[in-house]
């Protein structure tokens, strides 16, 4: 249950940044998206159904979003050279202009929200073992 709000909190926030606040997703952003928004339907069904499997299907989706998500920190943070920077057209993959909480970026937060999930799934996941 926790690790479904954790991915409906973060669905809804990037729902809001760019739907409401109009801000263009990056194309990394896009694939995060891609990788968090299943996460707040499979996590939710599962948890009002209590169905362990649910937790299994989540699990690769919740890693790879955190694999996706550390790239793109590290690439705002200046660690990966400028020259295997995957975006094109659109916005700056490694220039974000929204920080909150007195400076966290949003790649940090996509990957605080990836990790807990997985975090959470796992510790599920050891705990419902049969």
């Amino acid at each position: 249950m926790t690790a479904w709000c954790v991915a409906l909190i973060a669905t809804t926030g990037a729902l809001f940044i760019g739907e409401v606040m109009g801000m263009t997703p990056c194309l990394l952003c896009w694939y995060q998206r891609i990788f968090m928004f299943p996460l707040a339907l499979i996590l939710g069904m599962s948890a009002f159904a209590d169905d362990r499997r649910g937790a299994v299907y989540a699990l690769p989706l919740a890693l790879g979003g955190a694999a996706m998500a550390a790239y793109h920190t590290a690439l705002v943070a200046g660690w990966v050279p400028k020259w295997w920077v995957p975006c094109g057209t659109g916005p700056s993959c490694s220039d974000q202009n929204l920080e909150i909480l007195g400076g966290i970026q949003i790649p940090w937060l996509s990957l605080l929200a990836f990790t807990a999930i997985a975090l959470l799934l796992f510790v599920y996941l050891r705990k419902t073992r049969s």
